[in-house]
Parts: C-alpha cells; sequence; structure tokens
C-alpha cells in the first residue's frame, strides 16, 4: 500500500504537490503533426473552458498507434466529465504524450506539452467526487496527488484496479472502441521517476515536449482529440 500511495503521489500535475473539435467527422492530421487547437485562447485560460458536458458524449483519440473512442458519462463524475469535456473541446490534448504507460496498470496522460499552457492549468483543480464507478479495465480516471487536485490528467485501466476505489479515484467514461490501441501503447519506460525510468513530471512541467521528445523518443502521443457525436 505505501508504494500504492507513492506512486498516485507522481499522479498529480506537479509530483507530490499539486501534483477540435471536428464533430461527425474522422480526424487527419499530418503524420507527424499534431492537429491545431481549436482555441488557443482557452488553452491559456481555464475560465475559457466551462461548459456542462452533454449527459453522455465520445471523445475520439488518434494516437501514434491508431484511434480508440472514449464514452462519458456524466452522472458518474459530473466534474470530470465537464473538465473532460472541455479539454478535448479547445485542442489540449492534441500532441501530448503517453507519458506513464505501466504494464498491468495503467495509462497515463495530461501534462501539455507547452511549459506555458501546463502553468496556466496547474492551479485549475476540481473539487473531489464520490466513486460512483470504480476503475475497472477500460475506464477513465482523472489522477491526482491529494483532496482537490485534479486538473488534466488522466489515466486508463489496463487491468481492474479496484484499490484505487477507496482512495477517491472516480471514473467518468470508458474505452468502447479501441482498446487493443490502449493496450499496443509503448510501455518500455514503465513507471515515472525516480520509482523507474520514465520521465521526471517536473522537468516535463518546466521543459514539455521538448524533454519527452529528446529523452524518450519512443513514446506514443495523441495527433488528435475530438468530441464525436
Amino acid at each position: 500500500m505505501r508504494r500504492s500511495l507513492l506512486a498516485f503521489c507522481v499522479l498529480a500535475l506537479v509530483s507530490c504537490k499539486s501534483d477540435p473539435p471536428v464533430v461527425g467527422k474522422d480526424p487527419a492530421p499530418g503524420a507527424n503533426e499534431p492537429a491545431k487547437p481549436a482555441n488557443p485562447a482557452a488553452l491559456l485560460d481555464p475560465a475559457l473552458a466551462r461548459d456542462q458536458a452533454p449527459a453522455s458524449y465520445k471523445a475520439r483519440f488518434l494516437t501514434t498507434k491508431g484511434m480508440f473512442t472514449i464514452q462519458v458519462t456524466r452522472e458518474w463524475a459530473p466534474l470530470a466529465a465537464d473538465r473532460f469535456y472541455n479539454l478535448v473541446k479547445i485542442g489540449y490534448y492534441n500532441g501530448i504524450r503517453f507519458f506513464r504507460v505501466v504494464d498491468g496498470f495503467m495509462a497515463q496522460f495530461g501534462i501539455h506539452g507547452d511549459p506555458n499552457v501546463s502553468a496556466k492549468w496547474r492551479g485549475a483543480a476540481i473539487k473531489d467526487e464520490p466513486v460512483v464507478q470504480g476503475n475497472k479495465r477500460g475506464r477513465i480516471t482523472f489522477a491526482k496527488g491529494g483532496p482537490d487536485t485534479r486538473t488534466t490528467q488522466v489515466f486508463i485501466n489496463l487491468v481492474d484496479n479496484a484499490r484505487l476505489d477507496p482512495m477517491g479515484f472516480p471514473s467518468f467514461g470508458e474505452v468502447v472502441d479501441g482498446m487493443n490501441v490502449v493496450d499496443a501503447l509503448y510501455k518500455g519506460y514503465g513507471e515515472g521517476a525516480p520509482a523507474g525510468k520514465g520521465p521526471n513530471q517536473g522537468r516535463l512541467q518546466m521543459e514539455g515536449n521538448a524533454y519527452l521528445m529528446k529523452e524518450f523518443p519512443e513514446m506514443d502521443w495523441i495527433k488528435e482529440a475530438t468530441i464525436a457525436q
């Protein structure tokens, strides 16, 4: 349990501290370039990204391994569903890396590739919510490093992780298509530093994608995330 607590402290946006839309159309950005954000102004001002999400919606992620689709159900965790909806809608996830993919555990993403954007969202936390739906394989959940610290980082459970439920990690959606793509994400770097040989979140916050591209070139990433109807 001590190891689990330490590991999930790293789930925060800053370790242990605080840690476009093309609707109805398949995204097709260039092979090596992410899609442009749909709302660049909102990337630098979280106050511009506060729409209420539909009761149910799908988010599609085109990655370097292929496409997967997440079905979000707002009643599972309304604050989480709203935040995720806005992040996808403004293009926040375009170009970011799956920086923590641990075999037999989870695939995590959500630190922006531009340190200036990360800095703006670091303090835009949402309140905790009760766990209505637990962390089963394929479900997506916001990461946190303490009470009321959920911001932009999320993880997809690669296996059933029921031990996270009493720790206060509510799932808000699940992968309904393309789980094989999620399973195929590069796992060679494993756990983040200092527990493993993956990236240091502090450096990632400060240096962004430039750090990951230089030192972790095999890492998979998101070409475009869209809200689909």
